[in-house]
């Protein structure tokens, strides 16, 4: 399995309404990160501070045009559902994630033991 290239693929597709957040997330982001408390309404993210409408892209994705490569402007504090994604490899397969090589691909109980180590060490960052 290569490393994340951030790509973005992952960010894209679920920033439109598939994150959620928990309700100790929402009250640590209302305690300590106004800005993004500010995208939360009626207790989903991500949201227009102003109209409350549901967000079509996480507004914390920022593109580095120089690289083609997106980062995340919250990384410390973005939900836990960003931070334990992917879970599977077969969500890898089904959203064309980059890190995925043949060889992952011919051994998917291998793939997924990988996998699971380095969502363990990301949920930490």
């Amino acid at each position: 399995m290569k490393d994340c290239n951030s790509c973005g693929k992952c960010c894209i597709k679920y920033s439109n309404g598939g994150l959620s957040a928990s309700q100790d997330e929402i009250n640590n982001w209302e305690v300590n990160n106004e800005s993004v408390f500010n995208y939360v309404a009626d207790g989903k993210i991500w949201a227009d501070p102003i109209t409350h409408q549901p967000l079509t892209l996480c507004p914390w994705l920022r593109k580095e045009s120089k690289h083609q490569q997106y980062t995340c402007a919250i990384y410390q504090d973005r939900p836990d559902d960003c931070r334990v994604y992917p879970m599977t490899i077969q969500d890898m397969i089904q959203d064309e994630c980059e890190m995925l090589e043949p060889a992952d691909l011919t051994n998917l109980k291998q793939a997924q033991l990988d996998l699971d180590e380095l969502v363990a060490l990301s949920a930490d960052y």
